[in-house]
């Protein structure tokens, strides 16, 4: 490996899923926000347990009140959404438990909040995940890994600078 390639490498980073389910292709999302890439490119977890952790190490970007969504930033610059659900900010926080607050800096598999899946669908909600690269812009490639079983920590998203 020469010098470039491990330059490459460097820059780099892995996005892990942050719950068990099926990842899927965005979309496959029927809200065109995430379908339509309009927040970026990504993939969608379809989520078996409600348990939601870190996908990569960084920072606390966002943690929303409601709960259904929390964004982290890695160390590559990597802005992370994961959003819990389709509208499920209508819930006003209802069946959703956080444990992170913005600035806090957080480890790989970490717990970042829990949902009540089977409550959510009760209500009418659909539960897939978008897990969305909000700065998509600033990296030459992103690649989904679809089409697969997922637990916390399986490879979710390639990113190259």
């Amino acid at each position: 490996m020469g010098f470039l390639d491990n330059l490459r490498k460097k820059n780099d980073c892995t996005v892990y899923a942050p719950m068990k389910g099926r990842c899927v292709g965005i979309q496959a999302v029927s809200d065109p926000v995430f379908s339509d890439e309009i927040l970026g490119k990504g993939v969608a977890i379809v989520p078996e347990e409600g348990t939601v952790y870190a996908p990569a190490d960084g920072v606390i970007s966002a943690a929303f009140p409601t709960g259904h969504a929390v964004a982290v930033t890695t160390g590559q610059g990597v802005e992370i959404l994961i959003h819990v659900g389709l509208d499920t900010v209508n819930l006003n926080g209802k069946y959703f438990e956080t444990f992170v607050q913005a600035d806090q800096k957080v480890k790989k598999g970490d717990m970042l909040l829990r949902a009540d899946l089977e409550k959510i669908k009760a209500e009418g909600y659909d539960v897939i995940t978008p897990v969305v690269i909000c700065n998509s812009d600033a990296f030459s490639e992103i690649t989904g890994l679809t089409d697969q079983e997922t637990e916390p920590g399986t490879e979710i998203i390639r990113i190259s600078k």
